[in-house]
């Protein structure tokens, strides 16, 4: 059979740089993990700058941007800047922090939450954006910094809190009253706070993202490679589903980092409540 084209990195395979199609003897070029390594832009001192650090840092400038210029000179009649700017601070500040923590906890960690909410927004919608076409939070290290970041301060605050022992019978459930099945749950809550909260925290966002992306990945590539002959009417219907996919993944991105801060909150909520 005919070998598909390839680019001249081998680990990356690109939607239209092969000139393969269905009933020319060469194979579906999949997309797969390779399609989440890219090489590095430059390297400084062994550290090797690449793609989704670009997007990573872009994202930041852009946020930091945007919130500097609606409010850099706030007006009691917003314009259409300041406006936007605080309809997406009151969406994070009400709808999520006040809901979870209420008014009065809740106000100290606005900051920290609203930046959150449009740091991971932004970078899962960069997959979606041409040229960048990635969601940076389909790299596992970024969920997981972030997650660290929600997992130290909710640690931090349930034994500032509660001290000592007060922390660890927050965080293991201990209650005199369960009787007999207290080690148990002792043991249950520990592992489940302890080691598996963080970590489903950070694959609950990675795992969306990756998925969508190859998703989104697969029919455009298909799209692609069925161009070709009869094939042309599969390429249509293949179009249909990346342009509905394209809008299903705006409103799980939205969603995601929604999801994540919602979480956050809760945890927080979770070391500032009385144990009884």
């Amino acid at each position: 059979m005919k070998e598909p084209a390839v680019s001249a990195d081998p680990t990356q395979v690109l939607a239209f740089e092969s000139d393969c199609h269905v009933f020319t003897g060469c194979g579906f070029p999949a997309p797969g993990l390779h399609s989440f390594v890219f090489k590095p832009l430059f390297t400084v001192g062994g550290f090797e700058f690449n793609k989704p650090m670009l997007l990573a840092l872009l994202g930041t400038v852009a946020i930091v941007a945007f919130f500097w210029a609606a409010f850099a000179r706030p007006k009691l009649v917003p314009g259409k800047l300041q406006m936007i700017g605080e309809a997406g601070y009151d969406f994070v500040r009400r709808g999520i922090v006040y809901e979870t923590l209420g008014k009065r906890e809740g106000e100290k960690y606005v900051p920290l939450m609203v930046s959150l909410f449009f740091f991971i927004w932004i970078m899962n919608l960069w997959s979606v954006i041409p040229l960048a076409q990635f969601p940076v939070t389909s790299m596992i290290a970024f969920p997981a910094g972030l997650a660290a970041i929600v997992y130290i301060l909710w640690m931090f605050l349930t034994f500032k809190k509660h001290g000592f022992l007060g922390g660890l019978k927050n965080i293991t459930g201990y209650d005199k009253s369960l009787g007999a099945v207290l080690p148990v749950i002792v043991i249950i809550d520990f592992f489940s706070n302890v080691l598996i909260r963080p970590f489903t925290h950070a694959v609950r966002l990675f795992a969306n993202m990756f998925a969508g992306h190859l998703l989104l990945l697969t029919f455009t590539i298909g799209s692609w490679y069925l161009l070709n002959g009869v094939g042309i009417i599969y390429a249509g219907a293949s179009f249909v589903m990346t342009v509905l996919l394209t809008a299903f993944e705006l409103f799980i991105q939205a969603v995601q980092a929604y999801v994540f801060v919602l979480l956050a909150c809760n945890y927080v909520q979770g070391a500032l409540a009385e144990h009884h």
